[in-house]
């Protein structure tokens, strides 16, 4: 095959999945490991793609924020098991936020037989809440339709009564120097409070948000915790700054 060939079957595999692995990509185009890693790399620069760890995903501007079921659908067992972590650090009688994000919300079944409880701006995690005989409480505000997130001026409102042991959020991306992101400059807000409300504060991230910069920032590295998945890239540039914890080696 050749590579022009090899380069168009890859963007049409990573614009119809969303996340592709490298096994899979080799096997497709008949290719080496070596030669898929290769073509990776030049699709990056050409910023058609990025790579994460053990493939590739689609590319996403700085702006655009990605449905809750697009993120629901991705790297669904990495999050699970961060997500995991997460709520074992959650103690009896805590009352904590959980962020409208994808990870946050498989944090869920791990809190059933805790005595917590949570304040969400989350439609999908509220319902989840409640199916499971989870105290729990729903900010108001305006619904974004792609997020199925509360977000606005009455959510800020609300938000402002409650405080928190502990606080979970998501982030798009993270940047040793330019922090935790996220595409919407009010979702950025809410977090930005929640951090402030709580006694500690946890960013649920996964490896394919490192070293990624979105529109909004919401805090600087140094002031939340990290809980991750083990990764193949160097986070010491990371731990210099923040506790970050791989949940898999926990």
């Amino acid at each position: 095959m050749l590579t022009p060939e090899r380069h168009q079957m890859i963007l049409q595999l990573v614009k119809e999945q969303k996340v592709v692995k490298l096994q899979q990509l080799v096997e497709r185009t008949a290719s080496s490991e070596s030669t898929i890693r290769r073509d990776l790399a030049q699709l990056e620069k050409q910023r058609l793609l990025k790579r994460v760890h053990g493939g590739a995903a689609v590319l996403t501007g700085k702006g655009q924020e990605p449905t809750m079921v697009e993120k629901s659908s991705k790297n669904i067992q990495i999050k699970q098991q961060i997500a995991k972590y997460a709520a074992s650090v959650v103690e009896q009688g805590d009352f904590i936020y959980l962020d409208a994000g994808s990870t946050t919300f498989e944090m869920i079944p791990f809190l059933i037989n805790k005595d917590v409880t949570v304040v969400t701006n989350g439609l999908m995690h509220i319902e989840a809440l409640v199916e499971n005989n989870i105290r729990a409480y729903l900010l108001g505000g305006m619904m974004k339709s792609r997020t199925k997130a509360l977000i606005g001026a009455m959510a800020q409102e609300s938000m402002q009564k409650y405080r928190f042991d502990k606080c979970f959020l998501g982030a798009n991306g993270v940047h040793e120097q330019l922090g935790f992101t996220t595409p919407d400059p009010e979702e950025a807000l809410l977090k930005q409070m929640a951090l402030t409300l709580a006694n500690e504060g946890y960013f649920l991230i996964d490896e394919s948000k490192f070293s990624e910069v979105a529109f909004a920032k919401i805090a600087n590295v140094e002031e939340a915790n990290i809980i991750t998945n083990h990764l193949e890239i160097d986070l010491e540039k990371y731990k210099r700054q923040t506790n970050v914890i791989e949940a898999d080696k926990q």
